[in-house]
């Protein structure tokens, strides 16, 4: 990576040369991106590795350049295991976060009448994936109930609740898609290892937004995508897998010759890292992607990010909070970017429309995709404007403003 002078954080110090981390983001040239939550926009140095892996694979083939380029491969894994502080044989790496969820739901030998114990706010295809447990296996999908006003799940009253199920599963969303909530996963994952249950957490708006230590949350297997906020390419994504998960003999339901080794006829060997969720055939352009977003996101530093990052999203909030037919929904002390709220006099496709003519990217966010969150809410959908560390005030002011005027001058009246 070239040498960004004061772009990165140095000896602790919160403050980023926004303008030289924009000079290396070309989108911000097009568009105010506040849709970080769905794809962060890539950086130049993520924009080479896969440039240059395609170039040579189209010079001398595809297996020659993943073979050439093996210490940069291998970079991936080493890069995921600084950001989420474990080892390289930890990280497995994984088409989506979807992709590596259903890969370790897929170890765990589920029988009629275990018990899946969740919150209200987990990630809709997470949820889905219960029901269809629920479905095949006969298992029970319990919510944790969540504290007064929605401000995340009521820790305590999940931990009876394991108490008195003892489940089979743990699973909780650390930053939902549909709000800014932040759900302690710390907490839960200490009442996971006082009563040795397998505990999962679903990363996936955290990861390049928040400091991940997989230790201090205690989890035992944690999933995430590379396109969000830590800004790599689409199609990629990395579970962690715990030495004990590892130790225990946890493998996929489908495992192939790239997690396993066939040692005899009638017998195959999982491999013994995370390996084993992986399988032969790789994007290697994108792997390669995904290695230097997060190397980039290091270097920049989680800490200076996770100040600025949530901090503009509050700036946005508080500004939308104060137009009149504007109403925030995200609830809990300490919100993520993810901001989140309903507007009267507008549907939900046209309003977002409106924001693209303005070249303002933003994400919705439907009843569908958070069925016990919004019904409690009581909307059908939400707009979701997600800013970045590169993103600037000066953009977050033009958004609200440009918000406030589409809510005062609804289609009907214009």
């Amino acid at each position: 990576m070239r040498d960004h002078g004061s772009a990165f954080a140095q000896r602790g110090e919160t403050l980023l040369d926004v303008s030289a981390l924009r000079a290396d983001t070309p989108g911000c040239d097009s568009v105010i991106h506040f849709n970080n939550a769905g794809c962060g926009l890539i950086p130049r140095p993520a924009l080479r590795a896969m440039h240059d892996h395609l170039d040579l694979e189209a010079g001398i083939g595809g297996y020659e350049a993943s073979a050439a380029r093996a210490e940069e491969v291998h970079d991936f894994y080493a890069a995921v295991a600084d950001l989420l502080g474990c080892g390289p044989h930890n990280v497995a790496f994984a088409g989506s976060a979807t992709h590596a969820y259903s890969k370790a739901l897929s170890a765990i030998a589920f029988e009629p009448g275990d018990v899946i114990l969740t919150t209200r706010n987990d990630f809709i295809s997470n949820q889905i994936a219960f029901l269809s447990l629920r479905r095949r296996h006969g298992v029970e999908v319990v919510h944790a109930p969540d504290l007064p006003g929605g401000a995340g799940v009521d820790v305590e009253a999940m931990a009876a609740l394991m108490r008195a199920r003892r489940p089979r599963l743990v699973a909780a969303t650390h930053v939902p898609t549909n709000s800014g909530l932040v759900q302690p996963v710390a907490e839960i994952g200490r009442h996971c290892r006082e009563l040795d249950l397998l505990y999962m957490v679903d990363a996936c708006q955290s990861a390049g937004q928040l400091p991940l230590d997989v230790t201090e949350i205690g989890c035992d297997l944690l999933t995430a995508t590379c396109r969000k906020f830590l800004r790599g390419p689409r199609g990629s994504g990395f579970l962690y897998v715990s030495d004990r998960v590892l130790r225990a003999g946890y493998e996929p339901l489908f495992i192939d010759m790239y997690g396993a080794r066939w040692v005899e006829p009638g017998a195959y060997r999982p491999v013994e890292t995370a390996a084993r969720f992986e399988e032969w055939e790789f994007p290697y352009a994108t792997l390669l992607g995904c290695a230097a977003a997060v190397r980039y996101a290091l270097q920049v530093g989680l800490d200076p990010i996770s100040h600025r990052t949530p901090a503009l999203g509050d700036r946005l909030r508080d500004l939308l909070a104060a137009v009149p037919g504007v109403r925030v929904l995200d609830r809990g002390p300490r919100p993520a970017a993810l901001v989140t709220f309903a507007v009267s006099g507008w549907e939900a496709e046209p309003f977002k429309r409106a924001l693209d003519a303005h070249r303002i990217n933003s994400a919705l966010s439907l009843r569908e995709f958070a069925q016990y969150d919004f019904a409690d809410k009581d909307v059908v959908w939400a707009l979701r404007l997600s800013p970045h560390y590169y993103n600037t005030e000066e953009e977050v002011d033009q958004v609200a403003a440009v918000v406030a005027d589409l809510v005062t001058h609804p289609p009907s009246r214009r």
